[in-house]
């Protein structure tokens, strides 16, 4: 009776002592969070001859990130956004209403941008549930919409894994996407009820050389024409060329059909070429860039998660590629001067399938780091219509702070 108490005794002992330490580390943890504050203030004006008037967008994304002290290889990541519209609606913001003027997609509201639990305590392995971040390569299928005010995040589980220094794998399931759209519920969708599986893998053999796989298998309940399943490859590399001088590449493959409940039966293809040279304060790059279309309605290749404003032009002409496809010819310089990071691009855009001239753009940018916390970026884009869509400028000037 004397063992069985002291036994007794000796567990309650430990188990108080276990939750005081627990205790202890979860008052660390919080003590020693890592607390990031980020403001993004932006005016954008878009002159669309579709319209009669034009748009006038100024808006204010405020972003506050709290990730605690990992424990025992647990670590939580809190993010949440606010985005205001400072002044008149003088745009189309996807919910205002506003639908004589071209639009500007920043929708106001508050958002929970990210939730996340990660677990970190197998070597080389990450493992994430929750509302996350997730971009896929140079996100030309999968991203996060960086470039509007609301981003696009997944309410996912994933899991990733470093098999050395040359190989490694990811996966994750995607229950929905939040996106930029949101998050007041409207036309389109602020969400898609996903049922999505994205599978990556890359191999590093050398600096000239790293080869990428992927398949994504997207199916989305309240958006059937997006639902799609593509797998391609993605070659990469570098190498010194002359004296100051790097060379580049890329060269990339997909083919995509239709998935879920799609109501059209098709096949696409995508292909890439591009190459680029760079010196310290100057860069070149060509590319050639095809999603191809068919004659029949809903039939091009599509990108429905796409970080689509990084591609084919800002002036966000082909969010959704026409039924004849994209041929998207582009040309890059890009340098440094004045103390700015300077781009200028121009595209030449032709049907894939026809002979359709679609237009040519010209983009430009230049962006100012300000000490260590601050940037200002000004930026423009002129699309030049053809055979599709309308003339439209947009222009913007942009100001950050984080800290």
């Amino acid at each position: 009776m004397t063992l069985a108490l002291a036994g007794a005794s000796l567990l309650v002992a430990a188990g108080s002592a276990q939750a005081e330490s627990l205790t202890e580390q979860l008052a660390a943890s919080v003590k020693e969070s890592t607390v990031n504050l980020g403001f993004r203030y932006r005016f954008e004006a878009v002159d669309d001859d579709a319209f009669a008037r034009e748009a006038w967008a100024s808006t204010l994304r405020s972003r506050l990130t709290v990730a605690p002290k990992p424990i025992n290889g647990f670590g939580l990541l809190l993010e949440v956004d606010d985005v205001r519209h400072v002044g008149a609606d003088n745009f189309n913001d996807s919910r205002n209403g506003v639908t004589d003027r071209p639009a500007v997609t920043d929708p106001e509201g508050t958002d929970l941008n990210q939730a996340v639990l990660h677990y970190t305590g197998f070597a080389g392995t990450d493992i994430g549930i929750g509302r996350q971040r997730i971009e896929r390569a140079n996100q030309r299928f999968v991203g996060g919409v960086g470039w509007r005010q609301n981003e696009q995040t997944f309410d996912s589980a994933s899991i990733s894994h470093r098999f050395n220094d040359k190989f490694s794998a990811s996966y994750a399931y995607v229950s929905r996407v939040n996106r930029i759209q949101g998050p007041d519920s409207g036309t389109p969708p602020a969400d898609f009820d996903s049922r999505t599986h994205l599978l990556d893998a890359s191999y590093a053999f050398g600096p000239a050389l790293t080869l990428s796989a992927y398949g994504y298998l997207m199916d989305f309940a309240n958006a059937d024409a997006s639902s799609n399943e593509t797998f391609g490859l993605r070659a990469t590399g570098s190498a010194a060329i002359a004296s100051g001088w790097k060379g580049t590449y890329a060269v990339e493959a997909a083919s995509q059909s239709d998935y879920g409940d799609n109501p059209v039966s098709y096949a696409a293809g995508y292909y890439l070429v591009e190459g680029g040279i760079s010196a310290a304060k100057i860069g070149f790059k060509l590319g050639y860039e095809v999603l191809e279309g068919d004659t029949t309605a809903g039939s091009a290749f599509r990108t429905p998660l796409a970080t689509l404003h990084a591609f084919q032009g800002w002036a966000d002409k082909f969010l959704s590629t026409p039924d004849g496809g994209v041929k998207d010819l582009y040309f890059v310089v890009t340098g440094k001067a004045l103390g700015a990071d300077l781009l200028l691009r121009a595209h030449d855009f032709q049907a894939e399938t026809g002979s359709s001239d679609w237009g040519t753009e010209l983009d430009f940018s230049a962006n100012w780091p300000v000490g260590k916390h601050y940037a200002v970026l000004m930026k423009g884009a002129t699309y030049d219509a053809d055979e599709l869509s309308t003339d439209t400028s947009k222009y913007w000037v942009m100001l950050t702070a984080a800290f």
